[in-house]
């Protein structure tokens, strides 16, 4: 895998996802200086080489080849201590999954189950698009996930479905406690009716305007730090 961008590369060659790094290509000799590349195999090179090298022209002057990205279990996630996970029903777009690995990374969540289908995996874009989150988050991919919440819920986690239907709770109405599966639907589509009838409860964002729903990067945004508030807010009580 080709990463590109400078956060991608900085969390790269610094992240707990442990991953073998090669050739760092860079444009220019000042960047080949900087005090984070200290120690690294380096070449300088065009800007249109490292264009050819990643495919994108969005690389600021900087990318590395790194080994495929590590995936872990579902059953690691699932054995942390309350763990808080994000899961995502076959979201599709990079950007999306990469901004909303983002977010889980900043509220500490222990980690995002993806579909290992008709989804998104974790690519040099999406390494880009999550500012170099997915090398510190541990990220699953689940080739069912109707039956990964099954097995999160005999593991004592409330599943929640984000979704817009008229029965769901809003969404603050639950405390959010012990161990906890957050799934996010797909674009457009939302929750498939299977992964929605797995999930212990549904609960929705208010939508107060003349739009009908939120990108899924911005209900995870939104939902997420709701529980880091629900979580924080128990973890502080006397």
């Amino acid at each position: 895998m080709i990463v590109y961008g400078r956060n991608a590369v900085a969390e790269a060659l610094r992240g707990r996802r442990a991953r073998t790094v090669g050739e760092i290509l860079v444009s220019s000799q000042s960047l080949a200086r900087e005090p984070w590349l200290a120690g690294r195999s380096l070449r300088v090179t065009t800007a249109e080489e490292l264009e050819r090298a990643c495919g994108s022209c969005e690389h600021q002057g900087i990318c590395a080849q790194l080994a495929g990205y590590p995936y872990v279990s579902t059953q690691e996630l699932l054995a942390a201590k309350a763990p808080l996970i994000v899961a995502l029903d076959e979201v599709q777009d990079p950007q999306n999954l990469g901004a909303i690995c983002r977010t889980a990374e900043c509220v500490g969540a222990t980690g995002v189950v993806i579909c290992e289908r008709r989804a998104a995996a974790v690519t040099a874009a999406v390494c880009r698009a999550s500012a170099g989150a997915v090398e510190h988050l541990r990220i699953a991919r689940a080739a069912n996930l109707a039956d990964f919440l099954l097995e999160a819920r005999r593991a004592d986690c409330w599943c929640y479905g984000a979704a817009i239907a008229q029965t769901a709770l809003e969404y603050t109405r639950p405390d959010y406690s012990g161990g906890v599966v957050i799934v996010f639907g797909a674009e457009g589509r939302g929750l498939r009716r299977r992964v929605a009838d797995c999930c212990d409860e549904l609960v929705a964002l208010p939508l107060r305007g003349k739009i009908g729903s939120l990108n899924v990067n911005a209900a995870a945004g939104a939902l997420l730090y709701e529980v880091l508030h629900r979580r924080e807010g128990l973890d502080s009580t006397p």
